[in-house]
């Protein structure tokens, strides 16, 4: 037969599109072309195909002019996944492989010059498309692929370390599947956290009050203060207050970090904590490229993404944050190409309150002019402060009070009030308190007469946009929930008012 169709899958995005490798053997000038928006790596395939098969003591067909087609022709195809596949065809074409076999099952893999199959991006993704359309398709991958795409539930994946491994279990007339053809049912595993312990932070009762209302509701938080006052202390410990992930957001996050190559099961269902250089560009943020790829935004998703020294990122980087911190989502559009990733992150920032770092600070003296420290937090626009929904202050700490204060109350006891009362959000409305919009939130947070009058008149002083008063009315919202009220009450609007006070302007 010259003519062989593999199965493979192609990613863009978080979507893994089928692809279909058709080999075609005919007579005329040798030659061995590759078609099908095919980039340079899958073009490199040809070198890597031909040295795998002689290698390996496979007749590679040298007096056959070789076509090999990638379909759909306008999906664009990266990366060394194909390799493997379109070793396959061509093996099936010439008659080495029993082709009608390979139906019902789907090969990625690159291959090395000695036929030793090598991970690819994206096993996940491929799997999870796989179950998306429940048709019954098994997967063969190599070593450490195969792993990741058997962490879905149901998924048939088949694990080979070698070409010959795969050509064996193909073969016409196969006795057995050699000994490196093997399934992969893989049960995963419990995620072992290891978090610092808020017990570490000495005094700051009211920043570690913020960081609880932000995990118990998912809110975004700003941390303000001088340098040394253990801003960065309280955002490291942060995600140890986080709830425990779901099958399905442990999916979501280790789909994401396969496609950026950074995936460990060890990490499997663990909150992935992001923390990039205030040099990050834009791009490196949200995401980009061609093909695009995932930033941090989205390696951060069902995590956390901290950002320190938040004046001193790009502004451009910064104003790329406002829609994802809005929607949950990041879209990616390229003039060939789009793609759209996921973003839903605990956003934690940390900022000094001037250049020098010492404005406020009872111990040291400010030495920012007015106009300086003006230009300093002009960096921070106001539509990024409006979706920031807790503004704290975290004062230095002088000597007596860092040396002699007791341990704080560990991270365990305040994960659990965190989790109480994400249990009680999810149960009334279905999400956490931070994704209420528009006549949810009238629904769910409900106020009596006193506290609206006080959020009213709050809102009147300080000169709210609406997108400002909703967000305090979403904050009031988890405060009464970690109180265990069904209403919110006056005490919970004036702590939740507290949180959107705006940095300190100069003198």
């Amino acid at each position: 037969m010259s003519l062989s169709l593999v199965r493979s899958r192609a990613l863009l995005g978080l979507e893994a599109a089928q692809v279909t490798v058709e080999v075609h053997l005919a007579c005329g000038l040798p030659s061995f072309t590759l078609v099908g928006l095919a980039d340079v790596e899958v073009k490199e395939a040809r070198e890597r195909v031909r040295s795998a098969l002689l290698t390996c003591g496979l007749d590679f067909p040298h007096d056959r002019r070789i076509t090999v087609n990638l379909a759909p022709a306008d999906l664009p195809k990266d990366s060394g996944r194909f390799d493997l596949p379109i070793a396959l065809g061509i093996l099936a074409a010439s008659g080495q492989l029993d082709g009608a076999a390979l139906d019902g099952f789907e090969f990625a893999g690159e291959l090395s010059l000695s036929g030793e199959l090598r991970p690819v991006r994206g096993a996940l993704a491929m799997s999870l498309a796989l179950r998306a359309g429940a048709s019954g398709t098994q997967l063969v991958l190599p070593p450490g692929s195969a792993e990741e795409a058997a962490l879905v539930p149901g998924a048939r994946v088949w694990r080979a370390a070698h070409l010959m491994d795969v050509v064996g279990r193909f073969q016409p007339g196969a006795a057995a599947p050699p000994a490196g053809w093997q399934a992969v049912r893989l049960e995963p595993p419990a995620g072992q956290a290891r978090h610092a312990d808020l017990a570490d932070v000495k005094g700051q009762a009211a920043a570690k009050r913020a960081l609880e209302i932000a995990a118990a509701g998912g809110h975004g938080i700003l941390l303000v203060g001088p340098p040394g006052s253990g801003k960065s202390m309280l955002a490291q410990r942060f995600a140890g207050l986080l709830p425990p992930m779901s099958v399905d957001e442990a999916l979501e996050s280790a789909a994401i970090a396969s496609l950026a190559g950074r995936f460990e099961l060890a990490r499997w269902a663990v909150r992935p904590t992001c923390s990039p250089h205030h040099s990050a560009s834009a791009v490196a943020l949200v995401g980009g490229g061609s093909p695009p790829r995932p930033g941090e935004i989205s390696l951060a998703h069902r995590g956390v993404l901290f950002l320190d020294e938040l004046p001193e990122f790009p502004r451009a980087a910064l104003e790329a944050l406002r829609e994802p911190l809005e929607t949950g989502h990041i879209t990616i559009a390229r003039a060939a190409r789009r793609a759209e990733f996921p973003a839903r992150f605990h956003f934690i920032a940390a900022m000094n309150p001037c250049p020098c770092g010492w404005r406020g600070a009872a111990h040291r003296n400010c030495r920012c002019a007015p106009d300086q420290v003006s230009r300093y937090q002009g960096k921070l626009s106001g539509p990024l402060l409006d979706r920031i929904d807790l503004h704290v202050e975290v004062p230095a700490l002088g000597p007596q009070e860092l040396l002699g204060a007791p341990p704080g109350e560990p991270s365990a006891q305040v994960r659990a009030r965190c989790a109480a009362a994400r249990a009680r959000a999810l149960a009334r409305q279905g999400v956490a308190n931070q994704r209420l919009e528009g006549a949810d939130i009238d629904t769910h947070a409900r106020l009596d007469g006193a506290a609206t009058a006080f959020l009213h008149h709050a809102a009147g002083r300080l000169a709210w946009s609406a997108r400002a008063t909703h967000r305090v009315l979403k904050v009031a919202r988890t405060v009464a929930d970690l109180d265990g009220c069904a209403e919110v009450q006056v005490a919970h609007v004036a702590e939740a008012v507290q949180y959107r006070r705006a940095l300190a302007t100069p003198a």
